[in-house]
Parts: C-alpha cells; sequence; structure tokens
C-alpha cells in the first residue's frame, strides 16, 4: 500500500496572493474582446478583463 499523505490547510499569504498584487496595481490583463466600436467615441476599443480579480479596462486604438 502507499504511504498517507495528510493535506496542509493554505495559509493565509497563500490564499489571498492574487488579491494583493490586484491591490497594489499588478494586475494580470488578458484581452476579452479585440475592436469593439465605441459609438460615443467613434473608435475602435480593446477590452481586457484582470485574470485574478475580474476588474475589466478598455483602451481606444
Amino acid at each position: 500500500m502507499g504511504e498517507v499523505v495528510q493535506f496542509k490547510r493554505p495559509k493565509l499569504s497563500q490564499r489571498h496572493k492574487g488579491n494583493t498584487l490586484c491591490r497594489s496595481g499588478f494586475h494580470q490583463w488578458e484581452v476579452l474582446n479585440e475592436q469593439q466600436f465605441d459609438v460615443k467615441q467613434g473608435k475602435l476599443i480593446t477590452v481586457y478583463q484582470c485574470k485574478r480579480c475580474s476588474k475589466i479596462k478598455s483602451k481606444a486604438l
């Protein structure tokens, strides 16, 4: 038979690792929708979403 492995609870620092990075301004942005058209500005925009905290930002091209 194999060994029985005891699992440990994650520490607070490991549980909130990505959250503290986002609070400090170090988001991990990924492209959500490429080249949407903004009617008010009349420009193409790209929508980004953070992988960790799901915050959304848009950038005009």
